[in-house]
């Protein structure tokens, strides 16, 4: 039997999430995360779910990637799992931006690393750190493919239309400025199973994904296809999110700069860590910020107020681009299990098909599910999404068609 085992690595600045999986028995035998690595107080979380074990923890200085990763190859060996299995078909790395180069997942090799490295300027907090993972994986199993799952391949698909900015031509394309947009295989992954939930083929589906994390986008999909996304030439534009302020007229960053006498990297620092939901009201958990609405907090009540209207705006916005709406579909950790959300994001919108029922809005659940009435024009859905299954599904599928 061919190997069938895929390993999932999501390398951020600090952190590393994975999960191992076997393609063939569609089962998940691991996952954990290390954070906080070059600080004093790492810690790492791992659960063999294989066995059903329960989950382990440490906590202690885990200086680099370099040994984040060979930590969780012990760990995962402590399980039978290790890194040197021959099950293992290939690891799957997510990288955050392809830029126009990759518009799909892509076996790694020196090229690819140095097109990923050309574009650190237009992704610095992101490719670094993908980077990083991918080569020290590459050191641990050199024998092994090892594939690159991009974020922004699935909005490759945009018209230039959708993708241009009104700027010079020339500045634009010199510079790489355009919209590339992000989250990508989370709408992807989603757009699919939201298809999947209706009975129908994702080839005979409009569907409009709001992907409501600490960072949030929103995007239009025709036919299974991204024709529009929030998102622009950085994870900024588009919708209010946890820290980040989304749209805002460009001229406030000159304001700020002309007249606040702020530095570049000040102005960085405002809008992607001091902004959204946090700059409004000193939080970013949406949990938090409904109990404070829910006690007559009047500052957090505007928050919330903001942030709604600027998902309307992207829902009645991508209406228009796909012009037929199949259904609207909430995932990531405030669209699955913020009810308050879904149910203000629609409210008002009845006149172009859209409404939820109180009660099944209410429901908590891991599963795919709709939420709008039984007779209800356009179809409303909370589909839990999945990055790690999306990004394995898409190595295993390239990995064997090698």
């Amino acid at each position: 039997m061919s190997p069938s085992r895929v390993l999932v690595l999501n390398s951020g600045s600090s952190s590393v999430k994975y999960q191992l999986l076997d393609m063939q028995g569609g089962r998940r035998l691991a996952a954990g995360l290390v954070e906080r690595i070059g600080e004093e107080t790492s810690r790492i979380r791992h659960t063999p779910l294989a066995s059903g074990g329960e989950s382990r923890e440490f906590s202690g200085r885990i200086a680099d990637h370099e040994t984040a990763l060979k930590i969780v190859s012990e760990e995962l060996a402590r399980d039978g799992l290790g890194l040197d299995s021959p099950e293992l078909a290939a690891i799957g790395h997510r990288v955050v931006h392809g830029g126009k180069s990759f518009t799909e997942p892509t076996v790694i090799d020196e090229t690819v690393l140095a097109e990923i490295e050309r574009l650190i300027p237009v992704a610095p907090l992101h490719n670094p750190a993908n980077l990083t993972g991918i080569r020290t994986a590459r050191a641990l199993r050199p024998d092994l493919p090892q594939v690159a799952v991009f974020d922004t391949a699935f909005h490759t698909t945009m018209p230039e239309s959708a993708a241009r900015y009104a700027i010079d031509v020339r500045t634009a394309d010199e510079h790489r400025i355009r919209r590339y947009g992000f989250h990508g295989t989370s709408h992807a992954y989603v757009s699919r199973a939201t298809a999947k939930l209706l009975g129908r083929d994702p080839s005979e589906v409009n569907v409009i994904v709001l992907h409501l994390g600490n960072g949030a986008s929103a995007s239009a999909v025709a036919k299974g296809r991204c024709v529009d996304t929030s998102m622009g030439l950085t994870p900024l534009e588009g919708l209010v999110m946890g820290t980040r302020s989304g749209d805002l007229d460009p001229a406030v960053i000159f304001h700020l700069a002309r007249v606040g006498g702020m530095s570049t990297d000040e102005i960085d620092t405002l809008l992607n860590k001091k902004s959204g939901l946090v700059g409004l009201c000193g939080d970013n958990d949406m949990r938090e910020i409904r109990r404070r609405v829910d006690e007559g907090d009047e500052e957090a009540k505007l928050a919330f107020d903001i942030y709604i209207h600027r998902l309307k705006k992207y829902i009645g916005a991508y209406y228009a681009v796909l012009g037929t709406v199949d259904a609207i579909a909430f995932t990531a950790g405030v669209g699955e299990n913020a009810a308050p959300v879904r149910e203000a994001a629609v409210a008002g919108l009845e006149t172009l098909g859209l409404a939820v029922d109180g009660t099944l809005n209410a429901v908590r659940s891991d599963e795919p599910r709709l939420i709008s009435p039984e007779d209800a024009r356009v179809k409303v859905a909370v589909v839990p999404t999945d990055e790690e299954l999306e990004i394995a599904t898409q190595t295993y599928a390239l990995v064997g068609r090698h």
